[in-house]
């Protein structure tokens, strides 16, 4: 098993032991890797910085002090503090587990220890871990809230030690999905509720449409008290959510129609994702609904074939195809996230481009997991599962 990334890499987030751009995948690098291989479960991405929610299946021992499930592991800029307390320098270019916590007897870090990671979440520079559903942590930089801290002394709104977000989520209730997108976090919850915080200046965590919002607060859609989503996507100043019957409600911001050109229901929607400016909703059939930004390309060429599987960076997007298994990506691709071939602006515009194939790895493997983030793309090459 491996994980190979390309694109953005000047504070070492694609962990490929350097600080240059690349157009072709490289091969990331682990320090003391999970036993068991490398299998992304989730991937999370800041301005500078990477997170990965890694399979973890064997069992805890005194050698490993890991629960069985998920460990998670990071790479990047580290003076934020999203990449925790062990990072050697300023910015590093492979990935190591995260140390979040700065006394290994801490109430939190107990707590900590004896669970298991769930779901991870990047703004551009915070972290944010939910260990069993059910307890929340941030670390990193807020100054617009993300930390969901409540009101901070100046000295706490950065800190590289995770701090527990208090009374969340509501008793009784479990997170069901977790994302982030520049400055604002959203946990939609087991009973349909949604919560956020953040930066809500456009209206993004619903009403008011505060600027700061420093601890999470529940997002209604205007109309609809009673909707209950199932999933929730993140752009630059806007958020979607949708419901178990493909309903689509949109908050936020009008820049690039990102509300008036979205549809109001997503029949047989399998998967929905998000950039800084687009939604994307891959369907059972492998077609994609896309609305929003085009100046780079970013909606889906006329040509695309059926897709299985969508990750969305913030101004690209990275698939498989249904049929050849290969991974393709279009969109804004200066940093050589795409791929290289783009055209004079930086762009693969109306066309896609092939960055990885079936035909390049062993037959015994194949592409599992994909992800995209700020002008970064990865793939995790994988075991065939029988």
């Amino acid at each position: 098993m491996a994980i190979f990334a390309l694109g953005s890499n000047g504070n070492g987030q694609l962990g490929i032991g350097h600080f240059e751009d690349v157009s072709v995948p490289q091969l990331s690098l682990f320090a003391s890797p999970p036993d068991g291989g490398l299998e992304i479960l989730s991937a999370a991405f800041g301005g500078n910085h990477s997170l990965l929610l890694l399979k973890n299946p064997i069992p805890p021992s005194i050698e490993h002090s890991s629960p069985p499930g998920a460990c998670v592991y990071c790479s990047g800029l580290a003076t934020t503090g999203a990449c925790g307390l062990n990072s050697p320098a300023d910015k590093v270019a492979n990935f190591r587990p995260l140390m979040a916590f700065a006394s290994t007897t801490s109430a939190d870090s107990r707590e900590a220890d004896s669970a298991t990671p769930t779901h991870i979440a990047a703004t551009w520079e915070a972290s944010v871990l939910v260990f069993d559903r059910v307890r929340v942590y941030t670390l990193g930089s807020g100054s617009k809230g993300e930390l969901a801290l409540g009101s901070l002394p100046a000295e706490i709104v950065r800190s590289a030690s995770a701090t527990r977000v208090p009374d969340f989520p509501p008793s009784g209730t479990e997170i069901v999905d977790l994302v982030a997108s520049m400055a604002h976090v959203l946990a939609v919850l087991d009973d349909g509720r949604v919560f956020g915080w953040g930066n809500g200046r456009k209206g993004q965590l619903g009403e008011p449409a505060d600027a700061v919002v420093k601890s999470p607060r529940q997002v209604f859609v205007a109309g609809d008290a009673d909707f209950k989503a199932i999933r929730a996507v993140a752009g630059k100043e806007f958020s979607v959510l949708l419901d178990a019957r493909g309903r689509v409600a949109v908050l936020g911001g009008e820049k690039w129609e990102i509300k008036s050109s979205a549809p109001t229901v997503l029949p047989d929607c399998i998967d929905i994702r998000a950039g800084w400016g687009n939604v994307y909703a891959l369907h059972a059939d492998g077609k994609l609904t896309a609305w929003g930004r085009n100046d780079h390309g970013q909606l889906p060429p006329a040509d695309l074939p059926a897709i299985s599987r969508i990750a969305v960076g913030s101004e690209h997007v990275v698939c498989l195809t249904k049929e050849g298994k290969d991974v393709i990506s279009w969109g804004w691709g200066e940093h050589g996230n795409c791929g290289p071939g783009v055209d004079d602006k930086g762009d693969f515009k109306n066309r896609y481009n092939i960055i990885a194939s079936h035909k390049n790895i062993a037959a015994e493997a194949e592409i599992g997991c994909i992800a995209a983030g700020c002008a970064t793309s990865w793939i995790n090459i994988t075991s065939v599962k029988m």
